[in-house]
C-alpha cells in the first residue's frame, strides 16, 4: 500500500494507473487511513492505494526493495488535453542503475549515474531521461556516466534529494528516442537485406 493525499485519491479509482517511483501500476484497492495497517502504509497522507506487483516489475525495478515508511514519487496519468510540462513518460521502466556521485552547487545539486548497458545507445546529451519517475534533462554524458542537474524545487518535491552514492534508481529512457532508434534499425536491416539480393 502507498499512502497519499485525499486530493490524489479523488483523481484515482479502481483500475486507474499511478506512477510509483516511475513505475506505472494499477490501483486494485483504495481506502482511508483508519486502521493500523492503513496508517503504517499511509504516513504520507490520509488515503491509500494498493497495487499488485508482477515478477517482471519486481525484477526490473527497485520496488521490491521498498520498506514500510519509505518515500516514493507519485504522479497520476496525464489526461487528454492537459499541458505536457516535461517529456513523454510511460512508466515502463527500462532498467535500474546506481548513483555514481552527488555534488552540491549552492542550492542546486548534480547527480551522476552509471550508464546502464540497456540504454548506452539511447542516452543523448540534452535529451530526456526519467529517474524514479522524475522527468529530467541529461546535462553531461560520458561513456560510463551521465549527469542531471536538479533545481531547488525538484529537490524539495521529489525523493531525489535523498539519494546518495550507491543508491539504486529506476530509469526510463526517452520513449520518442526508442521509437526513432527502432525505425532506424529496421530501415538499416531492410537496406542490408536488399543489398544481399
Amino acid at each position: 500500500m502507498v499512502g497519499h493525499s485525499e486530493e490524489l485519491a479523488s483523481l484515482l479509482e479502481l483500475g486507474a494507473s499511478l506512477s510509483v517511483s516511475g513505475v506505472c501500476l494499477t490501483v486494485v484497492a483504495q481506502g482511508e487511513s483508519n486502521g493500523a495497517a492503513a496508517k503504517s502504509a499511509s504516513a504520507a497522507g490520509s488515503a491509500w492505494s494498493a497495487f499488485d506487483l508482477s515478477p517482471e516489475t519486481l525484477g526490473r525495478t527497485t520496488l521490491g526493495a521498498l520498506q514500510a515508511g519509505d518515500e516514493v514519487n507519485l504522479e497520476p496519468p496525464l489526461s487528454a488535453g492537459d499541458p505536457l510540462g516535461g517529456h513523454w513518460v510511460q512508466g515502463h521502466v527500462d532498467t535500474t542503475t546506481r548513483v555514481a556521485g552527488v555534488e552540491d552547487l549552492g542550492e542546486n545539486r548534480v547527480l551522476t549515474f552509471d550508464v546502464p548497458a540497456e540504454l548506452e545507445n539511447g542516452l543523448v546529451l540534452k535529451g530526456s531521461v526519467t529517474i524514479d519517475g522524475v522527468s529530467l534533462t541529461i546535462a553531461e554524458l560520458g561513456e560510463e556516466t551521465f549527469d542531471v542537474a536538479l533545481i531547488p524545487h525538484t529537490l524539495e518535491v521529489t525523493t531525489l534529494s535523498d539519494l546518495d552514492a550507491g543508491d539504486r534508481v529506476n530509469v526510463e529512457g526517452d520513449v520518442l528516442a526508442r521509437y526513432v532508434r527502432k525505425a532506424v534499425e529496421a530501415a538499416v536491416a531492410a537496406a542490408l537485406g536488399s543489398n544481399k539480393r
